[in-house]
């Protein structure tokens, strides 16, 4: 199974790297993480309330997580699991650790990747991941090809039949 961390700021264009993921790695079981990095605040007040983690979550529409179950259910024999995780501290260690954690084995960003902070917290991945030591793939979402999206172009036996008559 191959883990792989996707960063993200929760807009459904996102998801869109699933298909390239699932196109890219025909033969991998993949584990799917989506994650959002946070500085942590200076404030000890901020870093004694637990429940702000919780808060982090309500970043995440509904319309997120019901485009991720749609892909689990799509791709349920190559996808095993789809999550969502935030980063918090802003050290290049900090993030080796956290990758270690989860067993990442590559980071993956959509081609023409534009950063967008969720809130006043958010920090770019790309300063993390770039200096990480773990393997970085770009995928052109623009260029997947899923059933959904391709263009009938089979001639069906009786329209042929009905040609030759």
């Amino acid at each position: 199974m191959k883990t792989i961390l996707i960063p993200t700021d929760f807009n459904l264009e996102s998801t869109k790297i699933i298909d390239a993921l699932v196109n890219d790695q025909p033969k991998e079981s993949l584990k799917i993480i989506f994650i959002h990095a946070f500085k942590l605040s200076d404030s000890i007040t901020d870093m004694l309330m637990l429940s702000r983690r919780s808060r982090d979550y309500e970043n995440v529409s509904d319309a997120f997580y019901e485009k991720l179950n749609q892909y689990k259910v799509q791709y349920s024999d190559q996808v095993q699991t789809i999550g969502i995780e935030y980063f918090y501290g802003s050290t290049v260690s900090a993030f080796k650790n956290f990758i270690d954690a989860f067993d990442v084995d590559c980071i993956a960003y959509p081609k023409n990747y534009n950063f967008s902070p969720i809130n006043k917290f958010s920090i770019d991945p790309k300063y993390l991941t770039e200096r990480a030591g773990c393997e970085v793939i770009q995928l052109d979402t623009s260029a997947v090809h899923t059933p959904e999206n391709l263009i009938e172009t089979r001639i069906h036996e009786t329209q042929l039949e009905k040609a030759n008559a």
